[in-house]
């Protein structure tokens, strides 16, 4: 018999890193262990692509800061660095208020209502960053979430020949070579679309397959992708066009931030924006609990009424009239042994 394959009950909230769940950039620990100015390093990354051009090479922004960090352990002022230390300087990474609680608290949500429970919906988080990977996985949120998709790095890569080597000689000092995976503000979509289809949780499903809709494991509509600005305006646009919410978040100390969600809302990029302030009953955590709510509801209804049109109404009784009971017991003949087929 066939069946689908998955029983699209989970939601999801798909987060954005950096100006979303934290004030700054993720990187300041790592320059603060290495001594390196910040201010510096990211005057001289927003240059590069204009710097390169001017030399007759073309350069990707989203990849410019990658090269520019992997030059600097080159050169000699982050030698030494390694996943192990960005692992060790994302535990170092300052939340905005109400986080990670936020993330643990907010799983209830999903079931708070019998019906919920009885549907078995679930409420999942996940990290799409085009910061490191690696320092999400140190920081304290990640025991709170599903999955983190964001930039990696390759210690000591392999060699000319190693195909013909049995055996790999173990380097005591391992640093970061090369970029292992590239998440840009384009490549974040991609992200989206291994979470609707189930990529992330069965390999067997590669994302550029072709799913239908009813196979996928989150419909986008079960989606709500947070962020905190313009750089995001790819990934708000897939998730609003296939019926999930968007929500965009602003340091409340910081009015350009606010003026800037009001205008992707005015040119319908997002459903509604907020303070990044996560604490409980503040109006970020509201709406999202209000927009869960929502889906919650809509799943429900939508599994019951697929039910009620799949499953046909058992025989019933038909209430006969007194005259023709009288009469049925009159002609009533003495009963014969009766099978009864399901």
């Amino acid at each position: 018999m066939a069946s689908t394959l998955f029983t699209q009950n989970i939601i999801a909230c798909i987060w954005d890193f950096d100006k979303t769940l934290i004030p700054a950039y993720m990187q300041a620990p790592l320059f603060r262990r290495f001594g390196v100015d910040e201010a510096s390093f990211w005057t001289e990354t927003n240059a590069l692509a204009e710097n390169y051009r001017r030399r007759g090479y073309n350069i990707a922004p989203e990849i410019s800061y990658l090269n520019h960090l992997l030059t600097y352990v080159l050169a000699g002022p982050m030698g030494g660095l390694n996943n192990k230390i960005l692992r060790e300087c994302g535990g170092e990474i300052k939340f905005y208020p109400g986080l990670p609680k936020f993330f643990e608290q907010s799983r209830t949500w999903a079931k708070a209502k019998p019906e919920y429970q009885k549907h078995e919906i679930e409420l999942e988080h996940y990290i799409v960053s085009t910061g490191l990977a690696e320092m999400i996985r140190g920081s304290a949120i990640a025991p709170f979430v599903d999955g983190i998709w964001g930039c990696e790095f390759i210690e000591n890569p392999l060699r000319p020949g190693f195909l013909k080597q049995k055996e790999f000689g173990l380097e005591a000092a391992a640093e970061i070579a090369q970029i292992g995976v590239m998440i840009d503000n384009t490549t974040k979509t991609r992200a989206i679309f291994e979470i609707n289809k189930g990529t992330n949780r069965n390999p067997a499903i590669d994302v550029n397959a072709k799913v239908t809709p009813e196979d996928r494991r989150i419909p986008v509509q079960n989606m709500i992708y947070i962020a905190d600005g313009p750089s995001d305006v790819p990934s708000f646009s897939v998730v609003k066009k296939g019926g999930g919410r968007t929500y965009a978040v602003y340091n409340p100390a910081v009015r350009a931030e606010f003026e800037q969600n009001d205008r992707l809302r005015q040119t319908g990029r997002i459903d509604h924006y907020g303070p990044a302030d996560y604490t409980e009953n503040g109006p970020t955590a509201n709406w999202l609990h209000l927009q869960v709510e929502k889906i919650c509801d809509r799943i429900v209804a939508d599994r019951e009424a697929a039910v009620a049109s799949r499953v046909a109404r058992p025989p019933r009784h038909l209430n006969a009239t007194p005259e023709e009971e009288a009469a049925a017991r009159k002609s009533a003949k003495p009963p014969k042994q009766t099978t009864f087929l399901e």
